[in-house]
């Protein structure tokens, strides 16, 4: 919660403007946080305001915000349903638009990748908040020359690095989704995957149980499209696996995602493929041999419905300026 809102609000003062923060309902006080330690550090008063509000007031809120006539930019993070209406709310006073929206990444193991590389990227970007962030990889495509061991790897991996509990307790290493319809689209996804022919590799029952919003590391197989946990953003720490045979193959079922383009990973020791690879999936960011693709100095966003604008690096500078040419004359002695 805390980085949605310090990458937004980065820019925007180093531009000179003033923010008016509207948290997630679920977060608020992280956003109230950042504000008292604006204040302590000398942010004028007023420069920077934080609006909390229930989730049944949320949608008169944004409307609010996206049609005030001194607002001059909405910058969002969250779903693309939420996004599309803000966009369309912000259009009527043609205010400038920054959206970081859904995802449905693809992480690509070819079958020349070193597995223990391979099986890196996928726990740091798979399981870090828990499954919880728009880029975390959705659809795992493991070359069938590699997938068992693959699959091996990484589900002994998990089994011996990933512990339940709460954040604050020594040993933790994985927590709770953020609240219960969290866990309720987890388990959702796991049940469709279940009755449309997926197979457990890893499944809840290998965890002690921590019952609330918890949700246990899973590891499946023989996933594909027309399965929820392929064609939707899960947002949890579910893994869903799929084998590919070819190059194009594995390009043609990542870029099913018709909708979404936000980010994707691939495996490899070929360089030349790499680049390839890279090029041809229709997403914002890839990671090569990488899991930890964010970073405060490389452009975040996407293309298709996963945003519009980036954050970090100078274009995300950029959003929160205005281009303007002066052309200067008449000053001949």
């Amino acid at each position: 919660p805390s980085a949605m809102i310090t990458r937004k609000l980065g820019p925007c003062l180093a531009a000179g403007c003033g923010a008016v923060i509207k948290p997630a309902e679920d977060t608020p006080l992280s956003a109230l946080a950042l504000a008292e330690l604006a204040d302590r550090a000398g942010v004028p008063k007023g420069l920077v305001s934080v609006l909390p509000c229930p989730r049944s007031e949320a949608p008169a809120v944004g409307r609010a915000l996206a049609t005030h006539a001194k607002i001059a930019k909405i910058s969002f993070t969250g779903s693309t349903a939420v996004g599309v209406k803000l966009a369309s709310q912000a259009a009527r006073g043609l205010k400038r638009v920054s959206l970081e929206l859904g995802g449905n990444a693809p992480l690509i193991v070819f079958e020349d990748a070193c597995l223990d590389a391979a099986v890196n990227a996928a726990m740091s970007a798979k399981f870090r908040n828990s499954g919880q962030t728009c880029v975390c990889p959705n659809r795992f495509l493991v070359h069938s020359s590699v997938h068992d061991l693959f699959v091996a790897k990484l589900s002994e991996r998990i089994k011996a690095s990933l512990r339940l509990g709460h954040g604050a307790e020594e040993g933790t290493t994985i927590g709770p989704l953020i609240n219960a319809a969290g866990v309720a689209k987890v388990e959702l996804h796991l049940r469709d995957a279940l009755a449309k022919g997926a197979k457990v590799a890893l499944g809840p029952e290998d965890f002690e149980t921590a019952g609330g919003n918890f949700f246990p590391p899973t590891v499946l197989t023989s996933c594909g499209p027309g399965m929820l946990c392929f064609d939707e953003e899960t947002f949890g720490p579910l893994v869903a696996i799929r084998s590919f045979e070819s190059e194009s193959d594995a390009l043609e079922i990542s870029n099913q995602a018709d909708n979404c383009g936000l980010a994707g990973y691939l495996v490899s020791k070929d360089l030349a493929r790499c680049f390839r690879v890279a090029q041809a999936l229709k997403v914002g960011m890839v990671g090569v041999n990488e899991g930890a693709i964010s970073t405060e100095v490389a452009p975040f966003g996407g293309v298709k419905q996963s945003g519009l604008g980036r954050e970090g690096a100078r274009e995300g500078l950029d959003e929160y300026l205005d281009t303007k040419y002066i052309c200067l004359g008449g000053l001949d002695p």
